[in-house]
Parts: C-alpha cells; structure tokens; sequence
C-alpha cells in the first residue's frame, strides 16, 4: 500500500491539550506516544482515500485526524459527543467543521458524505449495528467507510468483557466484517497493523512485550525509567506494519468497507 505525505497543518495559536482518561489518545505526551503512532498509522496510510472527498470523521476525539484529512480533502466534518472535545477542536483545529452529535443518530442528511472515517471508536459504543447502519445512510452510493478497532483476540486474550473498562464490545475479524455486511456495506478490505521490525526489537528488550512493559509501569503509579520513556517517546508510524494476512494476530484490525453504488445491489 503506498505511503501518503501528511499535509502540514497551518500555525495555529497553543491550546490546551485535552486531558488523557484513557478514554483517548492525544498527541504530545512522551509516555502516550506508543498508541498515538498506534492509531496515527491508520490516517496515515489512508488518506489517499479522503482525497477532493466530502469526509466526515465519526467520533473525531482530539481531533489530530480530522486535521491531517482536512489537508487532503473537499471538506472535513468532525464529530463528537463530547462538548469538550468538540470545543477543543474547534479552537485548535480551525479547518475542520466541527459539531457534537450521536454517532447512533448522526445529524446529516442522507447520502451527504463520500467518506465515513471511524478510528478506534466503534469498540465504544453499546449499538455498533445502528451506528453503521447510520454511516450508511449519510454515504452517497459508492462511498466509503474506512474503520479500526482493536483486534479482541491480542487485545484482550481469553476474556469475555475488555480489558479497557472504556469499551463496550471489542471485535476479532470476522465479527467486524458481520456486522459490517449487516449493516449493509460490502468488506473490500480487511487489514491489520502489526509491529513491525523496530517494536519486535522492543518486544524482546523490554522482557517478551513492549505493550505490557508500559502497561505495568502506568500501573504501578510511579515514574517511569528513562529508558521506557525515551523508547516509547522515539515511536514512530514507521515501526508499524498495515497489511492483509495474519488478521488474528494483528493488533489492531483496518477494514475498508463499500455502500453499492446507486443501481446496483450488494453482491
């Protein structure tokens, strides 16, 4: 797959950052970097796809990503729930049309939308199928839905509920691409991001898994040693891998699902 060149976004004024629950990831903590270029991967390698398009990106969060793909794209609507992060948007990320909404109901009309991006989001939500069943309808004929979630089978191995009490229902590949054909779209692509030949190095460093060594020491409540912080604050979106096969071993999953274009049924 090639690689897209992230448009620069303009200068902007210093905002407040959004503070980290654990609920999101925010760009420009050292201790957070790993799932930031985690869930950055994502925007990176796809925006060719939101380029000259009408976007809206569903559950937008901190909004860094609505951003990139407002570089690229016709126009860029973001939108949250959240009244706070919608406000921090819209003072930090001026070129993205901001607004808060039900991602159950979204408030657009129908057919308005070329691309729906949805980023580690969907593990979220209580009603998953009316949420894509709504990102159907906004899509015109032959739009796009470009989705990531967390891969349940390595995120949260063996267990029944999630690991992250912020999620709902986490999905392996073939639940994702079940719910997605419910819904109405067709699964054009199913990837997943893996780690690639920087963070397997790191793996076997930091004592068999590179995730676990950050996840004790954010558990622990203490400092963390300098050399975990400066391993993690040195990640980039180039130490991960984004590629079809071994889907149950990714980490994250990256499905790339169509609406019919009009006149044409579903296959």
């Amino acid at each position: 797959m090639s690689e897209a060149v992230i448009p620069a976004a303009p200068a902007a004024a210093t905002h407040e950052p959004l503070p980290l629950t654990g609920e999101r990831t925010v760009p420009g903590i050292a201790e957070e970097n790993y799932w930031f270029r985690r869930h950055e991967i994502a925007y990176a390698r796809l925006l060719d796809r939101c380029t000259d398009k009408i976007v809206l990106e569903a559950g937008s969060g901190e909004g860094y990503g609505a951003d990139m793909i407002a570089g690229v794209a016709q126009r860029v609507t973001g939108l949250d729930y959240d009244e706070g992060a919608v406000a921090h948007v819209r003072a930090r990320y001026p070129r993205v049309q901001m607004i808060q909404g039900n991602l159950a109901a979204l408030p657009l009309d129908d057919g308005s939308v070329d691309v729906v991006v949805n980023f580690q989001v969907i593990e979220h939500l209580w009603d998953q199928g009316q949420f894509l069943r709504e990102c159907l309808r906004v899509l015109r004929p032959g739009g796009v839905l470009l989705i990531s979630t967390p891969n349940r089978i390595t995120f949260s191995p063996g267990r029944d509920t999630p690991l992250n009490p912020f999620h709902t229902r986490e999905l392996n590949a073939a639940e994702l691409t079940e719910l997605l054909v419910e819904a109405g779209f067709t699964v054009a692509e199913m990837l997943g991001v893996h780690h690639g030949a920087n963070l397997k190095a790191l793996d076997a460093k930091h004592g068999g898994s590179f995730i676990d060594a950050q996840i004790e020491r954010a558990l622990a409540g203490e400092p963390w040693p300098a050399e975990l912080t400066a391993d993690v604050a040195a990640v980039t979106i180039d130490d991960f891998d984004l590629r079809a096969g071994e889907i149950d071993a990714s980490l994250d999953l990256v499905a790339i699902a169509e609406k019919a274009p009009a006149g044409q049924a579903r296959s």
